[in-house]
């Protein structure tokens, strides 16, 4: 080889080498959130990208079905994406604890979220932080406006106020006074105990008592709950045992029913679905003048892939997840999902605003079951579906109940124990 063509050869490879280099680092995000590709590909990654030149983000949904299956199955064999959408609580923390994620309690950015927000995504101790917190879905009732108007009911603030309104309802016969079945037997615990469980065992102060064996499922604050969903039950219309959760949301669209206990994921659908106007309030409490607490249900996270090539641009991303300006984008593009940011989201509908009002009126909490209580067999969550609909139907008290689920709690975990 000639000097000549060794210089050019040389040089061609020096050229090429400061082009690699100069290139975008591609952050790929693995998500089970495949409703959301239009989402991230139309706002959130333009957003990003138009602020941070050099990083480019790939988002590869899978189905929520497949999700875990897929993603444990792509980091075992090194695959994974570098940012890893997170479930709450056992889910992610099996994958931080097998060394999937990255402990991002150094992130400065990670102190602009709150203690219960952050509880989601943590180690049992709360020494490690793994995923960044996105947003939450706030429980609560949605009520058809029209009818309310139509039957003179007043917006009830206390369990008293709620029962009069539906019997008002019942009375009148043209609607159905409340909206929910028992045959999925989840919507039973989520948007029954769940919803008007915090008012009774006090938020987070009742939930950590549990964890911690202060407080036991056979204590008033727990079964209390069970005994008011027992005069659920009159409510409900004729089949309701029959009923499925979409007979139940479609029920409520169509106009045939006053009242939804409802999660705020419901809002985006029922927008497009019904054709009255919608508010939504709080679960009452006992007596006026009580302190109000709600369901506000940490639902999704973002986190590190220990293994990416790109820590420093994964770490960039996940700080401007945790900004003002992605909780705005998403805020709004998914009313119904908050985000969990201590910063103030200014909302557009005005329905996710009335439920995100209350995070300024109550005390937060998660639910009761989410957080270690169901790691264990018979797993708590699921017996308490059954707890639910058992009390709604009566055909168990409310006390006996209690007496079976802390039975189950306590053979297994041992601080009830």
């Amino acid at each position: 080889m000639n000097r000549k063509f060794l210089a050019l050869a040389l040089a061609s490879t020096a050229l090429f080498t400061s082009t690699a280099y100069a290139e975008d680092v591609t952050l790929t995000i693995e998500s089970w959130r495949n409703d959301d590709l239009a989402l991230w590909q139309e706002k959130i990654i333009p957003a990003f990208e138009a602020s941070h030149p050099g990083i480019k983000l790939k988002f590869t949904p899978s189905a929520p079905t497949e999700y875990n299956a897929a993603l444990n199955s792509k980091l075992d064999a090194g695959s994974a994406g570098d940012l890893i959408t997170c479930r709450p609580f056992d889910a992610s923390l099996a994958l931080y604890d097998a060394g999937h994620l990255t402990d991002l309690s150094d992130m400065e950015a990670m102190g602009n979220f709150s203690d219960v927000a952050k509880a989601a995504w943590q180690s049992d101790d709360g020494s490690a932080s793994f995923c960044v917190p996105m947003a939450s879905v706030i429980h609560g009732f949605i009520y058809n406006k029209d009818a309310f108007a139509e039957v003179g009911v007043e917006v009830p603030t206390t369990e008293a106020e709620f029962f009069a309104a539906l019997d008002k309802f019942k009375e009148d016969g043209t609607y159905i006074p409340m909206a929910m079945g028992t045959n999925d037997q989840w919507e039973a615990a989520t948007m029954g105990y769940q919803n008007i469980g915090p008012n009774y065992w006090k938020g987070e102060t009742g939930r950590q008592a549990l964890l911690l064996g202060v407080q036991k499922l056979t204590d008033e604050p727990w079964v209390a709950p069970y005994r008011t969903l027992a005069r659920w039950g009159e409510y409900l219309g004729d089949g309701y045992e029959a009923q499925t959760y979409p007979d139940s949301q479609n029920i409520f669209t169509l106009g045939r029913a006053a009242i939804y206990p409802a999660g705020s994921w419901e809002i985006s659908g029922f927008n497009t679905q019904a054709d009255f106007e919608m508010g939504a309030f709080k679960p009452p409490v006992q007596n006026k003048g009580d302190t109000c607490y709600i369901s506000d249900h940490t639902d999704i996270g973002i986190g590190m892939n220990a293994k990416t090539a790109h820590p420093e641009a994964a770490r960039a991303f996940l700080t401007w997840v945790a900004s003002p300006e992605f909780a705005e984008i998403f805020g709004n593009a998914l009313p119904g999902f908050f985000p969990l940011s201590k910063t103030p989201v200014e909302l557009e509908d005005p329905l996710a605003k009335e439920f995100v009002s209350w995070r300024g009126e109550c005390e937060s909490t998660i639910r009761s079951t989410y957080q270690i209580l169901s790691r264990g067999t018979p797993n708590l969550e699921n017996e308490t579906w059954g707890a639910s609909v058992a009390a709604i139907k009566g055909t168990e008290s409310p006390e006996d109940l209690g007496k079976k689920l802390q039975e189950g709690l306590a053979s297994w975990y041992e601080p009830q124990q």
